[in-house]
């Protein structure tokens, strides 16, 4: 069986990030990879131009579409702008008994360009997080999610995780990017210990996607039958090959203004 993942986030007309980056992530692990459009964006490496929300029937459509022909073993879900399509994506995804939801809340671009409306924010917390596997907000997006200040530490972080995880979800990845060290360590929260995922911390402005492609990397290791921890572990690591292979390409006309794409096929291009 092929296993099939779809992703229901927003285009990214510069490819490094949104669907594009999770297409290019499923393709890259092995997976089969289908997709959702909720937005479209203008933007390259230095920013976001303009925004345009896909009217919520249609994404209704789109759903309608992949569900009623497709074997979905994992669904990754990322840029949701509106709170009416977090709404109608929920009210969808229940309809559909949707197994292995990864939530990526993405918030704000690499760029600093915010990408969901304030009220949307009260729309995730009660109608998307609790139906998902596992939620992956970055240390400012938990810190939205829990009305509480960036965490400093990963005390802190465990804690946001933990005011995050009441809400419904089965597990929380804090992601550590944003923090400081020579490590980058995420922290993966359930109802019994807590995993630390651990990886040198690579000097480079070329992240942009990062956060797209880890949510989407641990949704192709569900749908090729991983357990959570395993898939969030490769995951941690394709991330990180992916960022320390980024500087091999160029793309983006003034490097020192913008953030360039991870390599996401670092494992099958020729390094030149």
């Amino acid at each position: 069986m092929t296993p099939i993942a779809v992703t229901i986030a927003g285009s990214d007309s510069s490819g490094g990030a949104g669907i594009q980056a999770d297409l290019k992530t499923f393709a890259a692990l092995g997976v089969y990879g289908a997709s959702v459009i909720t937005a479209l964006t203008a933007q390259n490496t230095q920013g976001v131009a303009a925004i345009h929300d896909v009217p919520a029937d249609f994404i209704t459509a789109q759903i309608d579409a992949v569900f009623s022909d497709l074997d979905i073993a994992a669904v990754k879900i990322g840029m949701l702008s509106q709170a009416v399509v977090i709404e109608t994506v929920a009210g969808e995804l229940r309809g559909r008994k949707a197994r292995n939801i990864v939530l990526d809340p993405v918030m704000v671009a690499t760029s600093g360009d915010r990408l969901l409306a304030e009220d949307a924010i009260a729309a995730l917390r009660k109608s998307l997080i609790p139906m998902a596997l596992v939620v992956t907000p970055n240390m400012h997006e938990a810190a939205a999610l829990t009305a509480g200040p960036l965490a400093r530490s990963e005390q802190e972080m465990e804690r946001q995780g933990r005011e995050i995880l009441a809400l419904g979800p089965r597990w929380v990845l804090i992601k550590g990017g944003h923090g400081s060290g020579d490590d980058s360590v995420d922290l993966l929260i359930g109802e019994g210990d807590v995993v630390r995922l651990i990886a040198p911390r690579i000097a480079t402005k070329n992240t942009h996607g990062t956060g797209c492609t880890l949510s989407s990397a641990i949704a192709a290791g569900l749908a090729k039958g991983s357990d959570l921890i395993t898939a969030a572990r490769e995951a941690k690591d394709y991330v990180t090959a992916a960022i320390a292979a980024a500087d091999r390409l160029t793309v983006g006309q003034n490097p020192s203004l913008g953030h360039g794409p991870l390599h996401h096929f670092h494992q099958f291009w020729r390094q030149s």
